[in-house]
């Protein structure tokens, strides 16, 4: 059949025919539904009789209502009723001591009632192992007649219901999977279930998320300032589609941190706030919206050689247009090379100016009369001052690779929750990725900062930082000459 269509078709377009014959099916792509969107195509039919047996054949209906009825093995099954409450045996048991100090006013507190406890579900993470454990905290909590306020209640675990209580390890090894490995969470919620004894479900996991995002929101905006203040931006931007609305999360980053931000569209209204008060250099690609930025920009040339290559591809016997790119490209291989073997310094790469007055003296200024090659020459003429401004400044790359590369993170991430998540979930997962991302940039363990606690990551990479410091002490101290030695 394949190969009767297609010597059909092959011979209608030899006798130059207007049309597919009458034999020839024609199907419209853009009437064809996704198939992740639904992998079945749904029965219809003008007659309701059709569409009634048709759903008698579904499998939830013929396990649920026909062959409960027929298998004793399947009754059984159905009658059995899963038990959602477990009686959690205590691994360990801590008393806290805390202060009778108010912690605002340091007057002397009253006990309020008897000692309190509660049970916490756990993970405890050694070496080679993981483990869960079920540890009961015991704690006498206070009253201040001064502030008329309450103290003494640890608030550093998630509570979800009355009796479940879940520790900040377990929510950060959650998470460790969802944001950093990109696992679904109800994949996560089953995998834990099953493995520890859990019971967990898709909307607590939900919770968690939600309960993490408020937590660290603080954490997101000191990135986001951090990147701002320097001297350097990446900017980048792609869609995302909220319950079948289009959407759009921008990425701001440098070097050493990674912000993601969410926006209902495209314009340029959320990069000119975000960047407003930013005086450095901001890298980019070659939309519209961030010209109107108030900042010295390096266009990136990657985008650039792509359309400039594409254009010799449909133009392949256009020997003006051939010229002028290949100047381009002997010129930025030249620049390419010095970078390689000394760096992005402006002391070293200074010189390149003259070569690119040069190329616009020689090439860009010549009289052409290739569509092509003029179209070329707007666009080199327009973006004069964007597109060599690494020459002139430190640190600053030829290229958005770096934005790219963030942004890669969050398409993988866009695969696992698109379509599932509204317009609040985004914005949760977001400030996670963003932790996850700037971790990763400052050779940081995503897991290990949110286990701590720590809001800010720079305190956290301090503290590892003096404990790696300290650690190679302890092993290279040498023992004094007169010290005794074990024989």
């Amino acid at each position: 059949m394949v190969a009767q269509t297609i010597t059909r078709l092959a011979t209608q377009d030899t006798k130059a025919t207007s049309g597919p014959s009458a034999e020839t099916e024609v199907v419209n792509t853009n009437d064809l539904r996704h198939p992740l969107m639904n992998k079945w195509r749904d029965f219809s039919s003008p007659l309701s009789e059709l569409e009634f047996v048709t759903k008698a054949a579904h499998w939830d209906y013929q396990r649920d209502r026909i062959y409960v009825r027929t298998s004793k093995r399947i009754r059984r099954r159905a009658r059995r009723t899963p038990t959602h409450d477990q009686v959690w045996r205590i691994d360990k048991v801590v008393t806290k001591d805390n202060s009778d100090r108010c912690p605002r006013c340091q007057a002397k507190g009253a006990k309020r009632g008897t000692t309190r406890s509660r049970i916490v579900q756990e993970m405890v993470f050694s070496r080679s192992a993981l483990k869960r454990r079920v540890i009961g905290y015991q704690y006498q909590p206070y009253w201040c007649p001064a502030c008329r306020k309450g103290f003494g209640i640890d608030k550093g675990v998630l509570r979800r219901g009355r009796d479940r209580i879940h520790g900040r390890s377990l929510i950060a090894y959650i998470f460790y999977h969802v944001i950093e490995l990109y696992i679904p969470m109800q994949v996560v919620a089953k995998s834990l279930n099953r493995l520890f004894g859990l019971n967990l479900s898709t909307c607590t996991v939900k919770w968690f998320k939600a309960q993490s995002a408020v937590y660290y929101a603080d954490t997101q905006q000191q990135i986001l300032r951090r990147i701002i203040s320097g001297s350097l931006v990446h900017a980048d931007e792609t869609h995302f589609s909220v319950l079948g609305k289009p959407a759009y999360v921008w990425v701001f980053t440098n070097m050493h941190e990674v912000a993601y931000v969410y926006s209902e569209t495209r314009e340029g209204g959320l990069a000119q706030a975000t960047l407003d008060t930013f005086k450095g250099v901001l890298v980019s690609d070659f939309y519209a919206v961030y010209d109107s930025l108030h900042c010295p920009q390096q266009k990136c040339l990657i985008h650039l050689i792509r359309d400039l290559n594409g254009a010799i591809l449909d133009n392949p016997y256009d020997q003006e247009l051939k010229q002028m790119i290949r100047a381009f490209g002997e010129l930025l291989k030249l620049i390419v090379d010095d970078i390689d073997r000394r760096g992005l310094k402006t002391y070293f790469l200074g010189k390149h100016l003259k070569g690119v007055k040069r190329f616009y003296r020689d090439f860009v200024r010549r009289d052409y009369q290739s569509p092509a090659a003029l179209t070329c020459v707007d666009r080199f003429e327009k973006n004069r001052d964007k597109l060599f401004t690494f020459l002139q400044y430190d640190g600053i790359p030829w290229n958005n690779n770096n934005a790219e590369h963030a942004m890669k993170a969050f398409a993988r991430l866009r695969d696992v929750i698109e379509g599932m998540s509204n317009e609040k979930g985004l914005k949760e997962y977001l400030v996670l990725l963003s932790i996850c991302q700037t971790c990763k940039y400052q050779g940081l363990d995503f897991l290990d900062f949110l286990r701590s606690g720590e809001k800010d990551i720079e305190v956290f990479a301090e503290s590892r930082w003096r404990r790696g410091r300290r650690s190679s002490a302890r092993q290279l101290q040498v023992p004094p000459a007169n010290a005794p030695v074990n024989q």
